[in-house]
């Protein structure tokens, strides 16, 4: 019997007021892995993203070869078509 079962049969419905079968959310099932709640309580990640710089190198115009163009046309094309008209006669 795995632990998820012996919460199933406690009578409560799982872990943190679940419902009886729906199953348990990411985060109670790490917590009943890790033993502790997830995300951790404490310090924040060392890396903080509102510090990060993006940027690119990229030419502009981005080069397209023909057989790229090909590719998004045969598969795009009914949707190109409807967005923007066929350019057919």
């Amino acid at each position: 019997m795995t632990s998820s079962d012996r919460a199933d049969d406690d009578g409560a419905g799982g872990a943190r007021g679940s419902r009886r079968g729906r199953p348990p959310t990411a985060s109670q099932q790490l917590e009943a892995l890790l033993g502790c709640p997830w995300p951790f309580p404490g310090r924040p990640p060392k890396h903080d993203l509102s510090t990060w710089t993006v940027t690119d190198d990229w030419p502009d115009p981005v080069p397209v070869t023909q057989a790229e163009i090909e590719v998004f046309e045969r598969w795009f094309g009914d949707l190109f078509d409807e967005l923007f008209g066929s350019s057919d006669p």
